[in-house]
C-alpha cells in the first residue's frame, strides 16, 4: 500500500514536541553537523513510514529534531540519490513528509564538482538558480486536482534566504561564491567534454541531487535556499582523478567551516522570523 507523507508527518509528530518551521538537508560535505546541534529526538529513516534509507558513504540516514541556539530545527542526515534505483516520488518524499509537518523553510546542502574555474576545492556556493538535467522532473503525473504540476521556478532559491545565506558568511568571515548548480543523474562523474558543455550553458558547479528536492518544495509552498560545498574540480578542471573519497576527505577539511556557516544561518533566520 502506498505510503502517504502525511502518515510520515503524523510519525514525525510523536517523536518530538518540538515543531520547528526551518528543516535542513545535509549533503556529503555537511554530515558532521548533527554533532553541533542540541538533540532532543533521533530517529532512523529505516523507522519513518515511507523514508528511503541511504546507501552512499556520507549519508547516515538519521532524522534528528534538535535547538540550534535556542532555535527548533528538523535536520535530515543525508539523502537518498535517483541513481541508488529511486524513483523521483521516493527520493523526494521527504521533502513532502516536511512539508505536511509544517515545515515552511528548506535549507538543502551539498557536495559539488566545481565547473567555474575560480573556484577550489573546499569552497561554498550558494545556489542562486539551477539546470536539470536529470532526465526527469520529480513533478512528473502529479497534474490532479489536489495538486499543481506547473509549478513557477523563476525564484526557486528565495532572494531573501540567500541574503541570509551571504550575511552568515560575512559573520562567519567565509567568502561565499554564487552561481548556477547544475543536476546530473550520476552515478558515474562526468566527462571532461560534458563539463565545458556544462560551462558554456552557465553552470557554475554539478552534482547528483538537490534539484528534485527544490523543485517538489516550491511545489508544497516552502521557501528554499541551497548551498554547495566544492568538494573537487569537475572533470578537465585539473589532473586529479575523481573519486567520492576526494568528496569525505574534502569534507572532514572544511566541517568547521561548514557548521559555522550553517549555525549562523540559522540564528540569523530566527532573528530575522522574530522581526515580523
Amino acid at each position: 500500500m502506498k505510503i502517504r507523507p502525511q502518515t510520515a508527518a503524523a510519525y514525525l509528530r510523536r517523536i518530538s514536541r518540538l515543531r520547528p518551521a526551518l528543516a535542513i538537508v545535509l549533503g556529503s560535505g555537511f554530515h558532521h553537523f548533527p554533532t553541533h546541534l542540541r538533540v532532543d529526538k533521533k530517529i532512523s529513516y529505516a523507522k519513518i513510514p515511507g523514508f528511503p534509507k541511504p546507501t552512499v558513504a556520507g549519508h547516515d540516514g538519521e532524522l534528528y529534531f534538535g535547538l540550534l541556539g535556542g532555535t527548533p530545527v528538523i535536520v535530515l542526515g543525508g539523502r537518498s540519490h535517483f541513481y541508488e534505483g529511486h524513483s523521483m516520488e521516493h527520493c523526494t518524499f521527504a521533502i513532502r513528509a516536511l512539508a505536511a509537518f509544517g515545515i515552511r523553510v528548506l535549507l538543502l546542502t551539498n557536495a559539488a564538482g566545481g565547473i567555474n574555474t575560480k573556484f577550489r576545492a573546499g569552497d561554498f556556493m550558494v545556489i542562486t538558480d539551477h539546470i536539470n538535467f536529470m532526465g526527469a522532473n520529480p513533478l512528473r503525473g502529479s497534474l490532479d486536482s489536489s495538486s499543481k504540476g506547473f509549478v513557477d521556478l523563476t525564484d526557486a532559491y528565495d532572494a531573501g534566504l540567500n541574503k541570509l545565506l551571504f550575511e552568515a558568511g560575512k559573520r562567519c568571515r567565509i567568502k561565499l561564491k554564487r552561481g548556477v548548480y547544475l543536476a546530473v543523474s550520476g552515478p558515474s562523474y562526468e566527462t571532461p567534454a560534458e563539463i565545458r558543455a556544462f560551462a558554456g550553458l552557465g553552470a557554475d558547479a554539478v552534482g547528483m541531487s538537490t534539484v528534485p528536492e527544490a523543485i517538489v518544495a516550491r511545489q508544497c509552498g516552502l521557501k528554499v535556499a541551497a548551498i554547495s560545498c566544492i568538494t573537487n574540480l569537475a572533470a578537465g578542471r585539473s589532473n586529479k582523478r575523481l573519486s567520492h573519497g576526494e568528496v569525505l576527505a574534502t569534507a572532514q577539511r572544511v566541517r568547521t567551516l561548514a557548521a559555522q556557516l550553517l549555525k549562523c544561518f540559522v540564528q540569523l533566520h530566527s532573528e530575522a522570523a522574530a522581526r515580523r
